[in-house]
């Protein structure tokens, strides 16, 4: 599968805004985006801001940058968007909602990993287990109800011991909550919604670009 291997800050720098890609530096003055301000990468990143920006352009900005806060590659988020598109409610909503259930995001909201690439990386090496059944899939949708826990041979694992100590820090949805400490356990409680999102996305921008 093709991945992304450059700098992920770049990515941040790229859409103007925080992605929270690299999980505790983020939230410190390293940050590219503290250090070098929202402009593009590259020799020309002042000169691009400049640019006008078209409505289809702001809306492929907005695409792009919900794509890079989940990890995604265009194929997969396309098939999201069409099965969010065939079910009732609100299109963007939904959309919301099922990259929010995906395991590789639950594992990182829970505290599991630092960010979404190593819940990603948890779930694929076959960390994490659901209802005490191993799970390597990252898409995997978690639904309410459902036990997801660190299996018991990875839970003295560095990585997954340090994003676990300060995850209270960075708080977790009403969606999810923990129901055992020394087990690393949590419970999928409902359904993501909205509100649960606390990101700057206006999804309704992506729903007028696929639905052109």
């Amino acid at each position: 599968m093709a991945r992304y291997r450059d700098a992920k800050c770049r990515l941040c720098r790229r859409e103007g805004a925080k992605l929270f890609l690299k999980g505790e530096r983020c939230f410190k003055p390293s940050c590219a985006i503290e250090k070098r301000g929202a402009t593009p990468p590259g020799q020309h990143g002042r000169d691009q801001r400049r640019t006008k920006v078209t409505g289809y352009g702001t809306q492929l900005r907005e695409k792009q940058k919900v794509k890079r806060i989940y990890g995604m590659l265009e194929k997969q988020f396309r098939i999201f968007f069409e099965k969010a598109a065939q079910q009732k409610g609100v299109t963007g909503e939904t959309l919301l909602s099922m990259l929010e259930r995906r395991l590789d995001n639950a594992v990182f909201r829970l505290g599991f990993a630092i960010n979404r690439r190593q819940g990603r990386q948890l779930v694929a090496h076959g960390h994490i287990a659901v209802n005490g059944r191993r799970v390597n899939i990252p898409s995997f949708f978690v639904r309410p109800g459902d036990r997801v826990s660190v299996i018991e041979g990875s839970r003295k694992n560095v990585h997954v011991m340090s994003a676990w100590q300060t995850a209270s820090g960075r708080g977790r949805p009403s969606w999810l909550e923990v129901t055992d400490l020394e087990k690393m356990e949590g419970r999928v409680t409902a359904l993501p919604r909205r509100e649960d999102i606390d990101q700057d996305i206006n999804e309704q921008l992506i729903v007028e670009l696929y639905s052109k």
